[in-house]
C-alpha cells in the first residue's frame, strides 16, 4: 500500500526497506549509536520483517518516519518504535502513523512502547495511562542489561 500524505508517500511493510535506512531512524531516536558494531546492523532489517506491522513515511528518497507494530494480529498489539525526524515533527505524521496501525485491529488492545515524554502525544492520539494501583503492564528490558553487560 501507498498513500500520499502531505506531500509524502507512507508506504506499508518492510520489503524493501535496508538495515541502514532503519538505522539512520534509530540513531536519529537516540535509540542506537553509529558506533555500534556493523555486524548488529541486520538486526534492524530482521525486526522489521519479523513485526506485524510496518509504515514507513518517505520525502523524496528519504525516509522520515516509520512505526512497527508487534501482535497476535487479533486481540492485541504493541506499538515498538514510533519516530519522526526532528525536522518533520509537529506535521501530523506521527499521529497519521498511530491512526494507521489503529486501522489495522479496531477492536484490539493496544499498548505503546514509550517513555513519559511522549504520554501526551499518546493520549492525543486516544491512548490512556492505567492506574498503577489497578494493575500494570511489566517489562523486561533486555536491550538495557545488554548494555549494562557491555553489549551495546
Amino acid at each position: 500500500m501507498y498513500q500520499y500524505y502531505k506531500g509524502m508517500i507512507i508506504r506499508e511493510g518492510a520489503n524493501g526497506l535496508k538495515g541502514d535506512d532503519i538505522k539512520k531512524m534509530y540513531v536519529e531516536a537516540g535509540w542506537a549509536s553509529n558506533s555500534q558494531p556493523q555486524w548488529q546492523d541486520e538486526k534492524y532489517e530482521i525486526c522489521f520483517k519479523n513485526s506485524m506491522w510496518v509504515f514507513t513515511v518517505w520525502h523524496k528518497e528519504d525516509i522520515i518516519g516509520m512505526v512497527r507494530v508487534v501482535s497476535d494480529g487479533v486481540m492485541t498489539a504493541t506499538i515498538q518504535d514510533l519516530v519522526v525526524k526532528k525536522e518533520y515533527r509537529g506535521k501530523g505524521i506521527g499521529k497519521k502513523l498511530v491512526e494507521l496501525c489503529l486501522q489495522k485491529l479496531p477492536h484490539g488492545n493496544w499498548w505503546a512502547h514509550t517513555t513519559p515524554n511522549n504520554y501526551d502525544f499518546y493520549k492525543n492520539c486516544g491512548f490512556e495511562i492505567p492506574q498503577i494501583s489497578a494493575g500494570a503492564t511489566m517489562t523486561y528490558m533486555g536491550f538495557a542489561k545488554a548494555k549494562l553487560d557491555g553489549h551495546r
